[in-house]
Parts: structure tokens; sequence; C-alpha cells
């Protein structure tokens, strides 16, 4: 019943909060309840592309591992990298910057799903496509210093548009300052953001 909706829900939001105790608890509380712990491995993914994302990337991999263990061991032997799982998430830097990327990401594409892709990032798979100027003036990155070519990739009216604002925190730190050295010029990543998230 309802129980079941507030347990997996006090769980995400306790990992959310940092605290390992709160979570193990309501962990070992639908556990003993008898339920599915698939389904509560598949809420420690959602909570690691959620709630930490590239703050923590390794939080992804532990989490689908503990997904991977739950399937192969079944339980009871499953509880323990349920256990780990939620408890490396608990500590985990918090970072919700790509969820609200992508989530910007979706709002605009639904409002502009009509813009061309730019010729030079279209495949000219065809002679008449190539003569239309489909990958003409497209600069292979590979051939360039450090692998980075500075260009426009996004639909003319929507360039220099940032979805993307990492934190200063965890991994997320040194993503914002790579991207800010990146980019300088076309689009401002001020070194991660602290405002949300």
């Amino acid at each position: 019943g309802e129980e079941h909706y507030d347990l997996i829900s006090a769980f995400q939001k306790s990992i959310r909060g940092s605290d390992p105790d709160a979570a193990l608890y309501y962990l070992a509380r639908m556990l003993e309840a008898g339920e599915d712990p698939l389904y509560i491995a598949r809420r420690l993914i959602r909570c690691a592309s959620e709630d930490i994302g590239l703050a923590d990337p390794m939080a992804l991999l532990l989490a689908v591992s503990a997904y991977q263990a739950v399937y192969y061991t079944g339980m009871p032997e499953a509880t323990t990298a349920l256990a780990e799982a939620t408890v490396y998430l608990s500590y985990a830097p918090k970072s919700n910057s790509l969820y609200v990327a992508y989530e910007k990401a979706v709002e605009i594409a639904k409002k502009t799903p009509n813009e061309p892709v730019p010729l030079k990032l279209r495949n000219p798979v065809t002679g008449l496509m190539k003569s239309m100027g489909y990958g003409e003036d497209y600069k292979y990155a590979h051939d360039y210093e450090g692998g980075f070519v500075r260009d426009n990739y996004l639909p003319d009216r929507l360039k220099g548009i940032i979805f993307y604002k990492p934190t200063k925190r965890g991994k997320e730190k040194k993503i914002a300052e790579r991207l800010e050295k990146l980019w300088k010029g076309m689009k401002n990543y001020g070194s991660g953001s602290e405002e949300k998230g």
C-alpha cells in the first residue's frame, strides 16, 4: 500500500540527505517487509544518476553492480551488496546538475523540434548530400591539439546555450574547470556553480 511508497521515498531522501544510517534503516525495513530487492536496486541506480551524477561517477557503477549482484545472487546474500551501495551513495558528494541539465534540454527540444542540424554536422552518405554541403567545414576534433575544436555544434538559433552547469563539488569541480578552459569566449561555465544542485 501507501507504506511501500513512503519507505522508498524516505530511502531515497535519506541517501540524498547524506544520512547512511537512515538509509540503511529504510533499506532494512523494505527488505524485511518483502520488498523486491531489484526494485530497490533500480532506485539506487536512479539515486546515483539523479542525486550524485558526475560529482562521483563511481556511484552509478556501484549502483549498477549492486543491481547485478542482486540479480545473480538473490536473497538473502544480496543484502550486503544493497547495503554497500546504499552507504556509498549516502556519503558521496551530491549534485543534481545532470538531472537539471537534461530537463532543460528536453524543455528546449520540445520548443524547437524542427531546428535544422548544422550542415557541417550532417553525414554526407551520398554524392547529392555532399553537393548540398553536408559535412562541409566539419573539423575532426582528433586532428587538433588536445583533441578539441572550439566550434558551434548546436543549431544556429541555440548557439551558446548551456544546459549542464557543473557544481564545485566532487569531480564536477574539475569538469567545470575543464569546460571553462575549453569554451572560454564562447560559453561561460564559471568554474562551477554552488547555487543549487
